[in-house]
Order: C-alpha cells, then structure tokens, then sequence
C-alpha cells in the first residue's frame, strides 16, 4: 500500500499493523460512544428523542387544547390567561428556545458518532482491501507455479510420446 499511495496516515498505519499481526480493526463504535457521554448529553439525547416522536406531539396538541379550552370557557368569568394567550405563547417560546439548541446538541452528537462509524468502515474496506490484494497476489503466484509445472508435465508427455511414436516407427517391419 505504501507503494500505490506514498505516505501512510495514523489510520492507514494502524490498519497495516492490524494486518500484520492479525487483529480485528471492527469495533462496536456505539458502546464506545455511549461509554463517553455525559449525563448532560444522555439527558439532552432523550429529550430529543422525545420532542421528535409522534407522542410529544399529540401530548403538545392536547396541553395547548386543554389550555384553550379551559382559558376559553373560564374566561366568561376570570381566565387566568384571557385571549390571545399570552401565557401560552410565552411557555410555547420558551419550549422552542430549549427545545431547539437540545436537539442540536444531540444532533451534533449523533454526527460525531457518524463520524466515528464512517473512520471505522473505512478501516475494515482497507483491511479487507489490502487482504484481497494479498489473496490475488498469492493466487496468480500460485497459477504462475501452476503452469509451470503443467508445462513441465506436458514436456514430459511430449517426450514420452515421441519415444513411443520412435519406438513404432522402427518396429514396424517386424511381424507380431
């Protein structure tokens, strides 16, 4: 490889040296990964994926009817947040301001642990790169030896054939 490419980078080397000595270069980049969190990030992924899923949404939907409804209905005596809901627009507002940079940090998360499972791929294509190269390589040595020793084989028969051919030629005039 050092031949085709110049130069190896650490990751390069790391999988040459993995391949010398035998080794498995797949690793299990998820328990890696959750090994590293914080509480702060896992908190921080479950609020994500609670505020994607289809049940924060229908349970958004029912508190802000509910929260209408009540506002509405008890407004005809003392609504303690009266039309337009300023209440309500103030706690949606506040909803959105954590919500949004939560889910930012877990995506940016979920793209370092993209990352790491993209380097790890690569590792094992190259490995089983360079194993392929290998195997060809002592293929075609193989068949080279192969042919060898079958045109070693076929000059032996041509030999042994010219002398039964000799051998007929020069005991044809004798009666059997």
């Amino acid at each position: 490889m050092a031949k085709d490419r110049g130069e190896l980078s650490a990751l390069e080397e790391a999988v040459m040296q993995s391949l010398r000595e035998g080794q498995i270069v797949a690793d299990d980049i998820n328990r890696e990964f959750e090994r590293a969190l914080t509480l702060g990030e896992r908190t921080a992924d479950k609020v994500a994926e609670f505020g994607g899923s289809w049940r924060f949404i229908f349970i958004f939907f029912g508190v802000m009817a509910v929260w209408i409804t009540i506002n509405s209905i008890y407004l005809l005596r003392n609504a303690f947040d009266p039309y337009p809901y300023i209440l309500l627009n103030l706690t949606l507002s506040l909803l959105a301001a954590v919500q949004a940079p939560v889910i930012m940090m877990s995506q940016n998360r979920q793209e370092a642990r993209d990352r790491m499972r993209a380097e790890n791929d690569y590792k094992i294509n190259l490995k089983a790169e360079l194993e392929v190269r290998a195997i060809s390589e002592k293929l075609d040595q193989l068949i080279h030896h192969q042919w060898e020793h079958l045109l070693e084989i076929q000059q032996i028969q041509v030999e042994m054939i010219d002398d039964l051919v000799g051998k007929r030629r020069g005991g044809t005039g004798d009666p059997a």
